[in-house]
């Protein structure tokens, strides 16, 4: 009894259960090897970004250098929102210095979630598949075994050549559906800190921002 052997002649809703499986570990897999891409680009982007922020430069100039990054994120994309929201009420008259800074404020906030909900992308789906798969993969068993069953008792002679082949076909079922889970729970947890950690460092950074941009309107 091969693997192989075993899933061409498993029953078909069985067949479908594991082709269906199958189908969601690609796509969790697609996802994974996706979102490992997208956050360590994030993580290096926000080192580098605030590294040079920290440098000493010119705010202004660092500003008109990053505002033609189109592919800036992290926390580039909070400077470059917040930033321009202080010009843009600083040159309006009569504008009071708090007014500019709660300005600037609500500018990185949304550009922050912005950030984070394009970061958090599929993680849902992952946390799905993580929880539905086993239950899938234990369906095709049960479907599986009944149906083993029920050709024994059509068979009116019960010996382990005649049960096995079918028991084995059904619990391939719950071994791909475990194949499919335990990568899908592995990588979600991982990603969630991951986020997790991206999001402490935006905080920070829109705090000490807001307190440069905070002496930058008391002159």
């Amino acid at each position: 009894m091969s693997m192989f052997s075993l899933i061409v002649h498993a029953s078909l809703p069985v067949q479908l259960v594991m082709a269906g499986l199958v189908l969601l570990s690609l796509l969790s897999w697609g996802i994974i090897f996706n979102k490992l891409v997208v956050l360590s680009r994030t993580r290096r982007a926000t080192q580098d970004f605030e590294q040079k922020f920290w440098s000493g430069v010119d705010l202004t100039s660092l500003y008109e250098t990053s505002r033609v990054n189109t592919d800036a994120s992290g926390s580039e994309k909070l400077f470059q929102a917040g930033f321009a929201e202080f010009l843009k009420l600083r040159r309006q008259n009569g504008m009071d210095a708090s007014d500019q800074l709660d300005g600037a404020r609500r500018a990185m906030r949304a550009a922050a979630q912005r950030e984070l909900d394009a970061l958090d992308h599929h993680n849902a789906f992952l946390a799905t598949v993580g929880s539905v798969s086993p239950y899938i993969g234990l369906f095709g068993t049960v479907w599986g075994i009944m149906h083993a069953f029920i050709g024994l008792g059509n068979a009116g002679q019960a010996t382990l050549a005649t049960v096995a082949p079918g028991i084995a076909e059904a619990l391939i079922a719950t071994a791909i559906g475990l194949f499919a889970a335990i990568p899908a729970v592995v990588a979600y947890n991982r990603f969630a800190a991951d986020v997790d950690r991206l999001a402490g460092r935006f905080d920070a950074f829109m705090e000490e921002f807001s307190n440069i941009l905070q002496r930058l309107a008391a002159r």
